[in-house]
């Protein structure tokens, strides 16, 4: 167990997560635990530029630093960067060996970060022994585990953490008054831009065909590419969804999120999005091991997931995940129905 960190009245604390927008929202109820031990503290949060719109949303975060700006800049730049940060704590949540050097040569007090990080030994003062791969709790909940030196002990339940997000200053919606106010919005999300395992064409077209139109407004969103997939392989048949793919900024995808009343899709950033705005977020799961729900289910007061209940490895070094192809249209239209 790491030692206790000792805090200024009001401390500086970094939180450093440069991967993707689902790890990046599911690392927000974090930053909700520590503000509530330290409501005086300000909270850094370093990122890819991208997500810069995931973290001006949570009312947590007091100040957004974009990596890719920084890591662009000469290497005494970056340092000075840093300095100027003035920090009393930097937690590492992912890894990255660029910033503990850097964290650590500009003599930020205390540096946490994970024990099995062989860097963190020489960049880290203050250890945490766990391991993210084998073990059974959630990825928010792992994120937390990192707060142990600051005094944040024990670990919240799902429960819990659904009140933690501050995902509260969310964007103006300056698009189309496309929400319909007597049918439920639901947005369709079939790509994962290769992160995850994706539902086949067949269900998504096969849900599309089942939910009652005078029920439902679906829309499809996606990245512009994605679009050209999913225009021929499912706005074709369904011609009536209305498609945002390629229309929407990560600013806007939120904004929009924020109207619509709910969204399938399989484990990706969307997801997360819809799940901490409280909207009905399901989600599509593989059952193989990290990609289970177990670990990567969202989390929301109207969050629902999908899994086949078994211990899988059949698609470990495969693409097509025959899993969660055996979900059913019907099974998502039960969980919309019981919205």
């Amino acid at each position: 167990m790491a030692s206790s960190i000792f805090l200024s009245p009001k401390p500086r604390i970094i939180i450093s997560r440069t991967d993707n927008i689902g790890d990046v929202i599911l690392t927000l109820p974090l930053t909700g635990l520590i503000k509530q031990k330290y409501p005086n503290a300000t909270l850094i949060f370093i990122g890819k530029k991208y997500i810069r719109p995931i973290i001006e949303s949570c009312e947590h975060i007091d100040k957004f630093i974009d990596w890719d700006d920084v890591s662009a800049l000469p290497y005494e730049d970056q340092l000075l960067v840093f300095k100027n940060l003035d920090a009393e704590v930097i937690i590492h949540v992912f890894p990255n060996p660029e910033i503990a050097s850097l964290a650590y040569k500009a003599r930020i007090p205390d540096r946490i970060g994970t024990s099995h990080r062989s860097y963190h030994w020489l960049s880290c003062n203050k250890l945490v022994n766990f391991t993210r791969k084998k073990s059974d709790l959630h990825e928010a909940q792992l994120n937390v585990k990192l707060a142990e030196p600051l005094g944040i002990k024990d670990i919240p339940t799902l429960e819990e953490l659904k009140g933690l997000y501050g995902f509260t200053r969310i964007p103006k919606w300056t698009g189309a008054d496309l929400i319909d106010k007597n049918r439920f919005n639901l947005i369709l999300h079939p790509k994962s831009r290769g992160s995850a395992r994706e539902w086949e064409w067949k269900n998504w077209n096969e849900l599309a065909s089942i939910l009652p139109k005078e029920k439902f407004k679906l829309f499809v969103t996606g990245t512009e590419t994605e679009g050209v997939e999913i225009r021929k392989n499912l706005l074709e048949q369904h011609p009536d969804i209305t498609d945002l793919t390629g229309k929407l900024d990560l600013s806007q995808l939120i904004a929009f999120i924020s109207k619509a009343d709910g969204l399938v899709a399989c484990s990706t950033g969307p997801l997360h999005i819809a799940a901490a705005l409280s909207k009905r977020a399901i989600g599509l799961y593989p059952s193989i091991r990290p990609m289970h729900p177990g670990r990567w289910a969202p989390i929301g007061e109207k969050a629902a997931y999908l899994a086949l209940e078994k211990d899988c490895t059949d698609c470990k070094k495969k693409n097509y995940c025959t899993c969660i192809n055996s979900l059913k249209a019907e099974q998502v239209k039960a969980l919309l129905n019981n919205e």
